[in-house]
């Protein structure tokens, strides 16, 4: 269809196609334009227009740049000559732009938008303006006539920028006087002078020079990504090693935190001394680091405390999350980190740092400071991980800069100098969260990527339609379900090695992984733990309450293999030693049958730091709280044990340290994937009811009315006449201003008056304080 201008052709499409173009440019919704004349003005603001770019491809901008060639922001042109052009058919692109209203018309006569000149700047596709005086000129017969160096000249300008720089453009030079190409081609008019020390050529030269098609292949192609094939059972397997390794950091994180929760720096966030604790703690980079602390406040975890002097606390959730499978544990934070609004690679990645415009004097932002929160970070991570999972199942990508730039090349003018940084930075987390592994997406990753039912983000397909699909809570019980088959079987049993270590062939039961990390210190981890029995390690079991027969039967009991003589050794060897030195209140005193070990302590610094005294041969009393006391001592190497009035091993830990301090978890607001009342579709069409009615109010024909600007002074008038209209069961033109200052205009036929509003056979209610104006329809 033609049409002569945007509003028109808006006015002529159907109620479909002005919702998809709705849901495509979002922006243009709000608030409701009052009609079609208002949306056209929207739709060719050059603040909109750009943002509708940031959603084409190469292609389709280059052809959007083509038409700019062609003026066709002038006056309309045919598709046949964007072809040409272009080298390549475009209907498939002018298709797109004309659902997103940037272009309009039939292939006959197609027009663009003014202020897309202006968005995409005065040289589209690298050409200059049009010189009216070459019009007609042989411009062909010109170029041939050229020295090399002129035609050299040509050639560089024509590949765009079409400007340069000259010392050579000062002054006109007649042609026989010429002394350089420069002068040459300003005397023969094949240069425009824009300054004294700027040329330009011009779109005719440069078309010339260039020939058709006017754009590489690389433009017209979306590049094809070299991949490699896997099966799924593979990828599977191997992102479900990552997905414990996380799920077993993120643990010794919590842990961590919950015994000594880090402070919020005075600007807010996570200190570099912190960070750099995490990672000596759980051997891991920075940047692991700093990714597990990001998704630990992604998934509420963890929470900013409201004391005079904040700490980063544990929430209520860290204790769900910690008694979670591990399968239902990583799907927890592989969701949160699909729609985290935060860019953690700002805190890990210099090169980030930069693009992003947060890095001062080589100081990165903080982790889980408010530097990092990017509204879309979300969706620049969700691209990437949909890009990859177009592939065959189990198919991965040959390298992270492929899927740089194919997503380069699908939304060239998105994101900035970010894009890049935030593509390598998603492949590199999702690798860390086990949601891709060997290139590929994983099958539990696949689904939490499927749309959610009534979903507000943005559109994934070319026209904007949403996909009605699962709910959250669905999609994740499946993930989770995914992940769980991926994962090996817990296992309820370890082999204990001659060297003292204990290798556990699979994750454990959460019960007997308790039992021992107890007993035994981590020394690596994967599929298959490597814990290590020490001194140190089996004292630890016996401070928290273990006896030495416990520890004996726990081996005994779950160990596939002999328990070596070395290990029953170690334990009866500390046992025996253990509690030997035994202390009690008095504020708090000490007591042992071997009398030289007391006199070791009376002779050594912590006597005096603890104010001991001996008041008998083998008790020592102490006027400092007894925590303080087995402290010191154990700072100066003693190991002594807590004694309760019956002679056992007291727990002398407070009330605090016993229910460790836990913060509220946040109030997560909606986000892209969370139900908000009003499913999209349902709101574009009641913008497109809007603008009909709208346009219908403003070609209708009505007799004289009353009018009540801005609602101020007598509306009697006004009240009388709907009121008639209502008895009348006649239609009234209504002019309104909502409560956002927004003008609009309505047909309307009235079926009650009445406590301030008008209701109308539409189902409306119009508030009559708002009403301008109203006349009746002319029948």
């Amino acid at each position: 269809m033609s049409a002569t201008s945007l509003a028109h052709w808006l006015r002529s499409v159907s109620d479909d196609e002005l919702a998809r173009m709705l849901a495509a440019r979002r922006d243009l919704a709000t608030p409701p334009p009052a009609d079609t004349n208002v949306l056209a003005t929207r739709a060719g603001t050059a603040g909109s227009v750009a943002r509708a770019c940031e959603d084409l491809d190469t292609f389709t901008l280059a052809v959007l740049e083509a038409l700019l060639v062609l003026d066709a922001d002038a006056g309309p042109v045919t598709a046949e000559a964007v072809d040409e052009l272009a080298g390549a058919s475009t209907r498939r692109a002018l298709t797109r732009l004309r659902r997103m209203a940037l272009v309009w018309g039939d292939d006959s006569a197609v027009s663009t938008v003014p202020a897309a000149r202006e968005v995409l700047g005065p040289y589209p596709a690298g050409l200059g303006r049009d010189v009216p005086e070459l019009r007609g000129t042989d411009v062909h017969t010109e170029l041939e006539a050229l020295t090399q160096p002129e035609r050299k000249l040509l050639d560089t300008l024509a590949a765009g920028p079409p400007v340069g720089n000259t010392k050579d453009a000062g002054s006109d030079i007649p042609l026989e006087q010429a002394r350089t190409p420069v002068q040459s081609l300003l005397a023969r008019g094949l240069l425009v002078r824009k300054d004294s020390g700027t040329v330009e050529l011009p779109r005719q030269l440069g078309l010339a020079v260039r020939g058709k098609p006017i754009f590489p292949d690389a433009v017209r192609t979306e590049p094809a990504p070299e991949t490699y094939p896997h099966t799924t059972e593979t990828v599977d397997s191997t992102a479900a090693g990552e997905a414990m390794e996380l799920n077993r950091h993120m643990e010794s994180l919590l842990e961590s935190w919950a015994r000594t929760p880090p402070p919020v720096l005075k600007a807010g966030g996570l200190g570099v001394r912190e960070v750099r604790r995490i990672a000596r703690e759980l051997e891991i980079d920075e940047a692991r680091a700093v990714l597990l602390a990001e998704l630990a406040y992604g998934a509420d975890l963890v929470a900013e405390s409201t004391a005079t002097e904040p700490e980063w606390l544990l929430t209520n959730l860290a204790d769900s999350w910690l008694g979670s499978p591990p399968a239902h544990r990583w799907a927890i934070l592989a969701t949160a980190w699909l729609d985290l609004p935060r860019l953690p690679c700002l805190a890990y990645s210099a090169a980030a740092a930069r693009a992003g415009g947060t890095g001062e004097k080589d100081k990165q932002p903080a982790p889980l400071s408010t530097q990092l929160h990017k509204p879309r970070a979300a969706t620049a991570r969700r691209r990437a991980l949909e890009a990859l999972a177009e592939l065959p199942d189990g198919t991965g990508i040959a390298g992270g800069e492929q899927l740089v730039t194919l997503l380069a090349w699908r939304n060239p003018r998105r994101d900035g100098p970010l894009r890049d940084e935030m593509v390598r930075a998603a492949l590199w987390e999702a690798s860390a969260l086990g949601v891709v592994a060997l290139g590929a997406v994983t099958s539990a990753a696949r689904t939490l990527l499927e749309p959610a039912e009534e979903s507000t983000g943005e559109p994934t397909g070319e026209a904007g339609d949403e996909s009605a699909g699962e709910s959250v809570d669905e999609r994740r019980r499946r993930a989770t379900a995914a992940m769980a088959v991926a994962m090996p079987a817990p296992v309820d049993h370890v082999l204990v090695q001659a060297d003292l270590t204990i290798v556990a062939p699979g994750p454990l039961e959460p019960g007997l992984a308790a039992e021992i990390t107890a007993v035994a210190d981590v020394e690596s981890a994967g599929h298959a733990t490597v814990y290590r029995v020490t001194e140190d390690s089996v004292r630890r079991a016996l401070d928290s309450g273990h006896s030495a027969e416990e520890l004996h039967d726990l081996f005994a009991r779950t160990s596939r293999t002999p328990v070596p003589q070395g290990l029953t050794y170690l334990i009866d060897d500390v046992a025996r030693r253990h509690g030997r030195l035994r202390a009690g209140t008095c504020a708090s005193f000490l007591r042992c049958d071997d009398e030289v070990v007391l006199a070791e302590i009376l002779n050594s610094p912590a006597a005096g730091e603890l104010d001991l005294r001996r008041v008998a041969p083998t008790v020592l009393v102490s006027g400092s709280p007894l925590a303080e006391v087995l402290d010191g001592l154990r700072e100066r190497g003693f190991t002594p044990a807590a004694e309760g009035p019956d002679g056992r091993v007291l727990d002398v830990r407070t009330e605090e340290q016993r229910t460790p301090k836990r913060a509220p978890a946040r109030r997560r607001a909606q986000g892209a994937t969370g139900a908000s009342g009003a499913s999209t579709s349902e709101r574009i069409a009641d913008v497109v009811a809007r603008i009909r009615s709208g346009d219908r109010a403003a070609s209708t024909r009505r007799v004289a009315g009353v009018r009540n600007p801005g609602g101020e002074g007598d509306t009697s008038a006004t009240l009388e006449l709907l009121t008639r209209a209502s008895l009348q069961r006649r239609e009234v033109w209504i002019g309104l201003v909502d409560g956002h200052g927004t003008a609009s205009q309505h047909i309307v036929t009235p079926t009650r008056v009445g406590g301030g509003v008008l209701e109308g056979d539409d189902n409306e209610r119009y508030p009559l304080h708002r009403i301008t104006s109203a006349a009746f329809v002319e029948s």
